[in-house]
């Protein structure tokens, strides 16, 4: 019989705290949302204690969210516990998931602590966690530098504390497969009582193995794999949910395991969390990317004719991915739009069809088809922006050929409180020039550290998505804009740019306030 392995997503944590992907509390809870219907296993929502606004999204997670478990992370400290399980509070599955650093250069330079006492501070921190949640998850940070006799140690007492999940995390990315699947193999064979718990890896990919260290801890015995959607986390990233999800099922031969996961939802929720995040999802990206489907060389496209199998291991479809590029237009109706979202992995709530169907239509009035990538770009696009309280009335851009033009900007933007403000600004290209203008409309002092943009379709009339990021004031916010008109894009990101700035200002009002 096949053993389960659990899949616990860390987007909203590890991920969402790396640098470029922050989110907004509307838009963590629409990866939630994203990640719930994808059937993992568990939802780590943020850190509590590290903010207030995390404490939030984690609170707003455990209360909407039902069917995975909803973890907080901290630390061992009692002041960081009693804030995880205030935020859990609301959840119908919840799961404390407590750490420490316990290899030498942690503990020596970071925690200023010896052994007996790294490991008193485990066993207190799983104590207490244990008096308020029945489901708690320990992690030895820095695991894989650690003196394997002393890991064992802390495992053991752990497990003897309370903890039903035991984490090993290779946090810096240092491992290689061979060594995950030595140091699994032992510990599973080693330390008294793990074979009555959950055991856990997450890894980085500073070396690009992440994947590779999950599947070989895999084989060494651990029976959960911390991962997170295109691979976002720290650094160069944690391991990708979609690859490992996908390796295990492909190679079902060899791994024998099963996991719960809607595949056929992947690349959906991996193109909401691009979207989200203004981070696009490079073409070549294993499952989820434009081109792991495609088939341009001669040889590969006649094996393909004679059978897929010749060169794909995986069908389109188990990811979500539809092979067939659709023709929709100005005369499809709701149904023919929902039907098709829906066949793409998306379904739509009552409230989101009318809103989603406007911009649908004024695609279709300037567009001659819609394809399948322009519908998912709007559905990716809806409200994964902060709503107001700046709102974009009229853009007017000149740009400069030959130095004979200085490029200039005139907006007018509307405010909430019915105001309108209207400037004009210059600089050295639209951008610059939209930037300026911005600035003279809200005080604010807005510099752009990063601007990409890409074609989401066929054809002279696609849409553009344009991905920024800006420093506002010095704190640094993504912005995501979408239009036929590539500088129309250019000003919605860096409108969401000025909203979520804006916003962010009048919480810190009010935290200090209060």
């Amino acid at each position: 019989m096949s053993r389960k392995i659990h899949i616990f997503d860390t987007t909203l944590r590890d991920g969402e705290q790396s640098p470029g992907f922050s989110m907004s509390l509307g838009q963590k809870l629409r990866v939630a949302r994203a990640l719930s219907d994808l059937n993992v296993d568990v939802i780590e929502a943020g850190f509590p204690a590290a903010s207030p606004g995390d404490f939030e999204a984690v609170r707003a997670i455990a209360d909407e969210i039902q069917g995975p478990v909803i973890a907080g992370l901290c630390r061992t400290i009692p002041g960081d516990i009693e804030r995880t399980i205030e935020a859990l509070e609301p959840a119908k599955n919840a799961r404390i998931h407590t750490f420490i650093s316990t290899s030498p250069i942690h503990r020596r330079q970071k925690l200023k602590m010896n052994r007996e006492q790294v490991l008193q501070h485990a066993i207190n921190g799983v104590k207490l966690a244990v008096a308020a949640c029945s489901d708690v998850e320990f992690s030895a940070e820095d695991a894989i530098r650690t003196e394997r006799e002393y890991l064992a140690e802390v495992m053991q007492a752990v497990i003897e504390a309370g903890a039903t999940t035991v984490n090993i995390p290779d946090t810096v990315g240092y491992s290689t497969p061979s060594e995950m699947y030595d140091l699994f193999s032992w510990l599973s064979e080693t330390v008294p009582g793990i074979g009555n718990v959950r055991i856990s890896t997450h890894c980085h990919n500073d070396l690009g193995l992440a994947v590779a260290n999950s599947l070989a801890a895999v084989e060494g015995g651990a029976s959960q794999i911390e991962c997170a959607l295109n691979g976002i986390g720290e650094r160069a990233g944690n391991c990708s949910l979609e690859e490992v999800v996908m390796a295990l099922r492909t190679r079902a031969d060899h791994y024998d395991v099963d996991v719960d996961v809607d595949t056929r939802r992947l690349t959906a929720a991996s193109h909401l969390l691009a979207a989200v995040t203004g981070n696009f999802v490079p073409r070549n990206k294993a499952i989820v990317g434009e081109n792991a489907f495609a088939h341009e060389a001669g040889i590969h496209q006649h094996g393909m004719l004679a059978s897929p199998e010749t060169y794909e291991i995986m069908k389109p479809e188990d990811v979500g991915m539809l092979p067939s590029q659709l023709v929709l237009g100005k005369h499809s109706g709701h149904h023919a739009v929902v039907d098709r979202a829906k066949q793409m992995g998306y379904d739509l709530e009552e409230d989101e069809i009318e809103a989603i169907m406007e911009r649908f239509k004024a695609l279709a009035d300037v567009k001659k088809r819609v394809f399948d990538s322009d519908l998912e770009a709007i559905i990716t696009g809806f409200e994964t922006g902060t709503i107001g309280p700046w709102s974009l009335n009229w853009l007017s851009v000149v740009s400069r050929v030959n130095g004979e033009t200085e490029p200039s900007a005139s907006l007018t933007l509307a405010h909430e409180d019915g105001t309108t403000s209207t400037h004009t600004g210059d600089g050295d290209g639209p951008v610059d020039a939209m930037v300026e203008a911005l600035e003279l409309v809200t005080g604010f002092k807005i510099k752009v550290l990063s601007l990409a943009m890409r074609s989401i379709s066929l054809g002279e009339d696609a849409q553009g998505e344009a991905n920024m990021r800006a420093t506002v004031d010095g704190v640094e916010f993504n912005g995501h804009g979408l239009s036929t008109d590539i500088v129309a894009a250019c000003a919605e990101a860096l409108l969401e740019i000025i909203n979520r700035a804006t916003r962010n200002a009048e919480r810190d009002r009010q935290t200090d306030a209060a």
